[in-house]
């Protein structure tokens, strides 16, 4: 993974395919104990959004790793009083030795990355969120072999998490179909074209109104949250719309026999997915998620390097 050191990770798209193949492969490797990595160094967590998954699994990465990990809420930094990004990445570059950003604005982890000095990785923005696609991909070749020929169904909206796994799955040779219900909640024209280019002509890549026909024979039903962070008003009147699109037990049965359901978390039983099919034989959420832990750690180590 020497190909990764010193660099960022703002998007799925900073990974080619095979430094992404190598980063699952070398994920399962750390999982099963088959390789072991020490990196005594010091990770900044810089997280405007709130975060449970993202936030543990990083800190318990880089502690698994030798290294030491700094919480920098903005709401006891400078930060919360207006220090301009550009200033903050400066003095934080000269402490630390790589930073993960979990913010709104994809611009303002890129001011990061530009300013900084040091690696920064993407934990999250309105835009993607790449270390969960990285999780999601390992738990995928984990249940069927590979990635390639697989077909992943995404229902809801067409937020970070689908940009992230357009890109991702695209790379690694999976169809992808999104379903949602009308053209505003479509992801980016760009990111889907963008995932057309990799997908070439080793995959498909739809986006849909149609919820049944995204999940007729598909091998993996992907769902989130129909209000994001930052959307949380706007969360009751999606409802109504959003209900087709609810991962249950009938749409579940649309799929292949031997179909996995994900869900990025933390989910809202009753609306994106029941609970009922969250607790069923084919969820695999809580794999996904310990997963998380397990891609960043290769994730910190390959860019970090080895002590």
């Amino acid at each position: 993974m020497a190909a990764l050191k010193g660099r960022h990770l703002l998007s799925v798209a900073d990974l080619n395919v095979q430094e992404l193949t190598d980063l699952l492969a070398f994920a399962a490797q750390l999982k099963s104990g088959e390789t072991s990595w020490t990196c005594r160094k010091i990770l900044g967590l810089l997280f405007t959004k709130a975060s449970t998954r993202t936030r543990v699994s990083f800190t318990v990465a880089m502690y698994q790793l030798g290294g030491q990990v700094i919480d920098l809420n903005p709401s006891v930094t400078q930060v919360s009083r207006g220090e301009p990004v550009t200033d903050t990445a400066r003095v934080l570059g000269r402490y630390l030795d790589i930073l993960a950003v979990r913010t709104f604005k994809q611009s303002e982890l890129e001011d990061y990355a530009k300013y900084s000095g040091i690696p920064v990785i993407n934990a999250l923005t309105d835009l993607e969120h790449p270390c969960q696609i990285l999780a999601d991909l390992l738990t995928i070749q984990e249940c069927f072999g590979s990635c390639a020929g697989k077909t992943l169904s995404y229902f809801g909206d067409g937020n970070n998490v689908a940009h992230s796994l357009l890109l991702g799955c695209a790379m690694m040779g999976m169809n992808v179909r999104v379903a949602v219900p009308s053209e505003p909640y479509e992801p980016d024209p760009e990111i889907v074209a963008k995932a057309k280019e990799f997908a070439g002509d080793k995959a498909e890549i739809t986006v849909t109104y149609d919820s049944k026909a995204a999940a007729e024979g598909t091998d993996v039903l992907y769902t989130d949250v129909w209000a994001s962070m930052g959307q949380e008003m706007e969360a009751r009147e999606r409802i109504p719309l959003f209900k087709p699109y609810q991962v249950n037990q009938e749409l579940l049965s649309l799929a292949h026999s031997d179909a996995i359901v994900l869900h990025c978390l933390p989910a809202h039983r009753g609306e994106e997915i029941t609970g009922e099919v969250m607790e069923g034989a084919q969820s695999r959420l809580w794999d996904q998620a310990e997963n998380r832990m397990h891609a960043q750690k290769a994730l910190l180590a390959s860019i970090l390097g080895k002590d």
